[in-house]
């Protein structure tokens, strides 16, 4: 499975960006999808997953929201009232018995 990722930019604290992650070589519906993200100097934290069940971390948990098209074999990730400590190389993975990593994206937020 490859997995591209792409929707980071800059934007303003309480902007929105909308991120997606556009899977080949495969079927998304028959992994979990999840989105990681790293900040500079910080460890890869995991930001939301979605399996049967829907996963935030309690710092995004109303402000973001992760969906899939199955149709598009594509997952999103919704990003409302950023705040700056959201500045950070977003990815995508897919899990399974394997797990596949997008290339990151680049979200800043900043005034």
């Amino acid at each position: 499975v490859q997995l591209q990722a792409f929707g980071g930019g800059l934007v303003q604290p309480g902007g929105s960006l909308r991120l997606s992650c556009a899977a080949s070589g495969g079927t998304l519906r028959n992994y979990a999808i999840a989105w990681f993200r790293q900040a500079p100097g910080k460890e890869r934290e995991g930001v939301s997953c979605s399996d049967s069940h829907v996963y935030y971390r309690k710092s995004v948990k109303g402000r973001f929201t992760i969906s899939r098209d199955n149709a598009e074999n594509t997952v999103y990730l919704q990003m409302n009232s950023l705040k700056s400590e959201d500045t950070a190389v977003y990815y995508c993975s897919a899990l399974g018995r394997q797990v596949y990593w997008g290339q990151g994206t680049q979200v800043t937020v900043s005034s």
